[in-house]
């Protein structure tokens, strides 16, 4: 086979411009690359909040008190929430199911 057969023979096997424009639709995935968006906004969101919560403030407790960082009273306060909620919402859910 001669060099210009084998150019022809891959021309013929290469798809045309109407089928790579059809097939890089088909791999375009708008739903994929929303949530990218999505997980990036709300990253740079959750390192802002990091970085301009850093102020030490004094928490003060029945007998004692301490200074720490900002960001970790609220995170720490974020996850007592969540566990006194869905500790809460389980006690619901057995009270529930016992009437």
């Amino acid at each position: 086979m001669t060099e210009q057969e084998r150019q022809e023979e891959q021309e013929k096997q290469r798809p045309g411009l109407a089928a790579r424009l059809d097939e890089s639709r088909q791999t375009f995935q708008p739903a994929l690359w929303s949530r990218l968006i999505g997980v990036a906004a709300i990253s740079l969101y959750a390192i802002l909040f990091v970085v301009l919560n850093t102020r030490r403030v004094k928490v003060s407790f029945v007998f004692l008190s301490t200074r720490v960082s900002l960001i970790w009273v609220i995170l720490l306060s974020l996850a007592v929430g969540t566990v006194l909620g869905v500790l809460l919402s389980q006690l619901h859910r057995r009270r529930q199911r016992r009437r």
